[in-house]
């Protein structure tokens, strides 16, 4: 009995790390139109939510930035390129649940 995987598939295939671009692509947008429309609202969390915004891409920039640079020197050849991937949709993930949820209430 062969085991199935789940994605994302162990070894972090080509054709898997581009499904995983992909869905990061659109979680981003998903992300996008739902900051737009808070700040678009107005309120008084708008500025605390346009630093938030800049920070928290300056953070993952620092984060990849990092993971590149240590599979430039280890001389990895996907350049941690899966790690990466993971590392945004992670951060973006997060910020889906928290603008979905404090929208709800």
């Amino acid at each position: 009995m062969t085991k199935k995987f789940p994605l994302p598939w162990p070894d972090w295939t080509l054709a898997n790390l581009a499904v995983q671009s992909a869905m990061l692509t659109m979680e981003a947008q998903q992300v996008a139109a739902l900051r737009l429309t808070r700040l678009a609202q107005g309120g008084p969390d708008m500025p605390r939510e346009a630093v938030l915004m800049v920070t928290e891409k300056l953070q993952a920039l620092q984060e990849s930035g990092a993971l590149l640079l240590d599979a430039a020197l280890g001389g990895k050849q996907n350049m941690n390129a899966p790690q990466i991937v993971r590392l945004y949709r992670k951060k973006v993930r997060a910020n889906r649940r928290r603008l979905t949820d404090s929208k709800s209430r």
